[in-house]
C-alpha cells in the first residue's frame, strides 16, 4: 500500500518538498506519495488539514516559521497520533541562539530571494541584448535606464555592474555618423544619463584597445581629431536630451554605478 507525506508550509512548500525528496532518494522503496499543501496562514486551515491526514494515516512534515503553527501542530500530531517532522525550528533555534537574534518569522523569505535571483538574472540578459545600440530604438523604449557617450565610455561594464542591482539597462554609442533614435528625446527625467571622459584618457584607452587588437596606434579611431568631433556631437546629443552628465575620467565602475543611481533617483523625485 503506497504510503503518503504531506508537506505543510507557510509558502509555497517548496523547500520542505525538496528536502522530503532528498530523504526519499536514500531508500529503495518507492511505494511513498508525496503532497504539497502550501500556503497555510491559520489555524483553522491546520486543522482541516490535520484531520484529513490523521484519517489517511500520513507522515506530515512542515516548514512554519510562525511560531503559532509550530506550536499548533505538535498538538494536532499528537492528538490525530501522526508521525510529524519539523523540517525548520532545529536550525533556527540554533542559528537565533548563535547569531543572538530572533527569526523574523515572515513565511515566503526564500521565494523572495529566488524572484529578486530571476529579476537580476532578467536584467542581464536585457543588457545584453541591448548592448553597443542592439534593437537601439526598443531598447530605449524598456530600460529602466539608457546609458549614452562615445565608445570606451564603460557603458557595457556599468550596464552589466547595474543589471545586478536588478537595473534594466540599455546603453547606446554616440557616433557621429549615426542618428540617435528619436525616442531619446522623449524620455522622462531619470531615465537618461551621459557618460564623458577627458580627451586624453579616452586617447590612452583607444590606444590600449587598438594595441590589444593588433592595430597599432594608426587610423582616426584614437586620433585627437576624432575624438573631439566625436565628443563634440555627444555634448549636443546629451544637451538636446536632457540628461545628466557623469564624467567616469579615473573613476571605478562600481563608484560610477553609485553615482549614477544617485543622479537618476534625484533626477526622479526619489531620496
Amino acid at each position: 500500500m503506497t504510503k503518503k507525506i504531506y508537506v505543510l508550509s507557510d509558502s509555497v512548500g517548496e523547500t520542505g518538498d525538496r528536502m522530503v525528496q532528498a530523504a526519499l532518494t536514500q531508500f529503495i522503496s518507492r511505494e511513498i506519495s508525496v503532497e504539497r499543501i502550501p500556503f497555510i496562514s491559520n489555524t483553522n486551515q491546520l486543522y482541516k488539514t490535520m484531520e484529513k491526514a490523521g484519517k489517511d494515516g500520513v507522515i506530515a512534515a512542515y516548514t512554519f516559521v510562525l511560531p503559532e503553527l509550530r506550536q499548533e501542530m505538535k498538538k494536532l500530531g499528537e492528538y490525530y497520533d501522526i508521525h510529524t517532522v519539523d523540517l525548520l525550528s532545529p536550525l533556527l533555534s540554533v542559528l537565533g541562539e548563535t547569531l543572538g537574534e530572533s527569526p523574523k518569522a515572515e513565511p515566503g523569505m526564500i521565494r523572495k530571494l529566488d524572484e529578486d535571483y530571476f529579476q537580476r538574472i532578467e536584467a542581464v540578459e536585457f543588457a545584453v541584448k541591448y548592448d553597443d545600440a542592439q534593437h537601439a530604438e526598443e531598447g530605449i523604449r524598456q530600460a529602466d535606464l539608457v546609458l549614452i557617450g562615445v565608445s570606451r565610455t564603460s557603458k557595457t561594464p556599468l550596464s552589466m555592474y547595474l543589471a545586478h542591482k536588478q537595473w534594466k539597462v540599455a546603453n547606446v554609442p554616440l557616433v557621429p555618423e549615426v542618428t540617435v533614435p528619436e525616442v531619446l528625446y522623449s524620455l522622462p527625467p531619470g531615465r537618461c544619463v551621459g557618460l564623458t571622459l577627458s580627451p586624453q584618457k579616452l586617447h590612452e584607452i583607444r590606444l590600449t584597445r587598438l594595441e590589444a587588437m593588433g592595430v597599432g596606434s594608426g587610423g582616426r579611431y584614437a586620433s585627437y581629431e576624432r575624438i573631439m568631433e566625436e565628443m563634440d556631437y555627444a555634448e549636443k546629443v546629451m544637451k538636446r536630451a536632457r540628461c545628466p552628465r557623469i564624467d567616469v575620467t579615473n573613476r571605478a565602475v562600481e563608484e560610477t554605478a553609485g553615482y549614477i543611481l544617485d543622479v537618476v533617483q534625484k533626477e526622479r523625485g526619489i531620496g
